[in-house]
């Protein structure tokens, strides 16, 4: 058994749209490899920093992540034993294993599809763009529904030609 303490930049595309962690910053690996009759068994914890957008509201969201690795290396000669269909066999080749793809899986894969500022976020205004939690709750905006734009026309024609039919009515 041998514990693992080091850094390593992140790739350009470590994350999700939303949320990610940067280009070139440092992830923790906080790792153990043991010898096992397979092949190599690393677990541990990888952890970075991220930045990314809010869902609701697109501010600027800086985060932490820690997730937990378990994954077993195979020695080659016992991965030809393995079904040959698993696409997802990680083999050691030359006394090296490539932790890159465990570490980008496990990240990317425990971060959230829709980040938050914060959970109660209320996020824009459909007609002005404007935060709605900066503006408050009687935030309104007086929008006719384009569905019934034509009726509007009608009813201020009608309102036109009844107020020209009381002024008839009333010289009579």
């Amino acid at each position: 058994m041998r514990p693992v303490h080091t850094q390593v930049p992140a790739p350009y595309d470590l994350g999700t749209p939303m949320l990610r962690v940067p280009a070139g910053a440092l992830v923790d690996l906080d790792l153990r490899i043991e010898s096992a009759h397979e092949g190599v068994l690393v677990s541990g914890t990888a952890s970075a920093d991220l930045v990314g957008e809010c869902s609701r509201c697109l501010d600027e969201i800086h985060d932490d992540v820690e997730v937990e690795l378990r994954e077993l290396f195979y020695y080659p000669d016992r991965a030809d034993e393995i079904d040959e269909e698993d696409e997802d066999v990680l083999v050691v080749v030359d006394d090296h294993v490539d932790l890159a793809p465990v570490v980008r899986d496990a990240l990317v894969l425990d971060l959230p599809l829709s980040p938050l500022c914060d959970p109660d976020c209320a996020g824009l205004c459909v007609d002005c763009g404007e935060r709605l939690d900066e503006v408050g709750p009687d935030h309104t905006h007086d929008s006719a529904d384009p569905r019934w734009a034509a009726l509007s026309v009608l009813t201020e024609a009608g309102t036109a030609g009844g107020a020209a039919a009381r002024e008839t009515k009333e010289k009579d």
